[in-house]
């Protein structure tokens, strides 16, 4: 992957990268749910006290996605955990089981089980136990995994089934990226995502209060809305509270090509957009983890300004 002069790559320049170890599939039996949650787990081969990510993958994806933005981060000193969720193009479900109406609030399950079966993980990756920064963990997602990781921070989404709209958030996720998540429902959702997408209809960002970055292409046009790709900023102009907005200029859906190294669906394939991302949500999570802030400073001079090339960077 090469870069050129119109990307930060000063941004992350100071944070030295080591290798990773990543390991899979780590079962973690989940009998209500009908399969086992096979988790991947990457980690900086060094260092200690590590804080965390829980990475929650798009629509149809799966463990082994992301690699662009999971192996940097774990690069850069995170552990990094990935599932497969139910809605995975791998486990195939039935075009009537039961469970696909409900793979919104499953995901939000998986994440907790990932959560709770922190001690398995730990123990199971070689080299891992007692390296793990428990009171750091960050929540992040893609499309779909950024609606998942948007209810642990707060988001609260009216089940369909049941018209509750619950509190699903978890006091452990201290922050968050969403990239190119949802926004509101409501009419402008189409006709074919108000069918088969319900829980996107009626959605609540007020809750949502934790810190986080959100990140919008500016050419992310998705089927299921008539709003265009401002639909997809929305977690951040709706959500009160701190929060960031990466814009990423002419960006489409997959950022780039931030769903992986070989990704055929990407439409908009950019190695310096990935760069971008790389980079800028690196220094978030460190300035937002309370590690080291010079990166996030750093982005923030190189991107406040509209005249960037590559994107711009605004918080409230």
């Amino acid at each position: 992957m090469t870069t050129s002069a119109t990307v930060p790559t000063g941004l992350t320049a100071g944070i030295a990268a080591t290798p990773i170890v990543s390991v899979k599939p780590i079962v973690l039996p989940a009998p209500e749910r009908g399969e086992d949650l096979h988790v991947r787990v990457t980690a900086p081969v060094t260092g200690r006290e590590l804080p965390i990510i829980v990475f929650a993958h798009g629509f149809g994806s799966h463990l082994d996605g992301y690699a662009p933005l999971t192996d940097y981060w774990a690069a850069h000193g995170f552990v990094v955990v990935q599932a497969t969720h139910l809605d995975s193009r791998r486990l195939n479900l039935a075009a009537d089981d039961p469970r696909r109406s409900r793979t919104w609030r499953i995901r939000v399950d998986d994440m907790k089980r990932i959560l709770d079966g922190l001690d398995v993980l730990e123990a199971t990756v070689p080299g891992l136990a007692g390296r793990l920064d428990r009171g750091r963990i960050a929540a992040a997602g893609h499309s779909f995994g950024g609606h998942t990781a948007a209810i642990l921070l707060g988001l609260r989404v009216t089940d369909p089934q049941t018209g509750a709209a619950e509190d699903l958030s978890d006091p452990r996720v201290t922050a968050g990226v969403l990239l190119a998540t949802a926004g509101t429902g409501g009419d402008h959702l189409t006709p074919y995502a108000a069918e088969h997408l319900p829980w996107l209809r009626d959605v609540d960002f007020s809750h949502l209060t934790v810190p986080a970055l959100v990140v919008a292409g500016g050419k992310d046009h998705l089927p299921v809305t008539t709003r265009g790709p401002e639909w997809t900023t929305e977690p951040y102009t709706l959500s009160p509270g701190d929060k960031s907005l990466l814009t990423v200029f002419d960006g489409e859906h997959l950022l780039g090509g931030i769903s992986g190294y070989e990704a055929a669906e990407t439409t908009d394939e950019n190695p310096e957009r990935v760069v971008l991302v790389q980079q800028v949500t690196l220094a978030y999570l460190r300035h937002v983890l309370g590690l080291d802030s010079s990166a996030w400073t750093a982005a923030q001079a190189a991107l406040t300004s509209a005249s960037h090339p590559m994107g711009r960077l605004e918080s409230k």
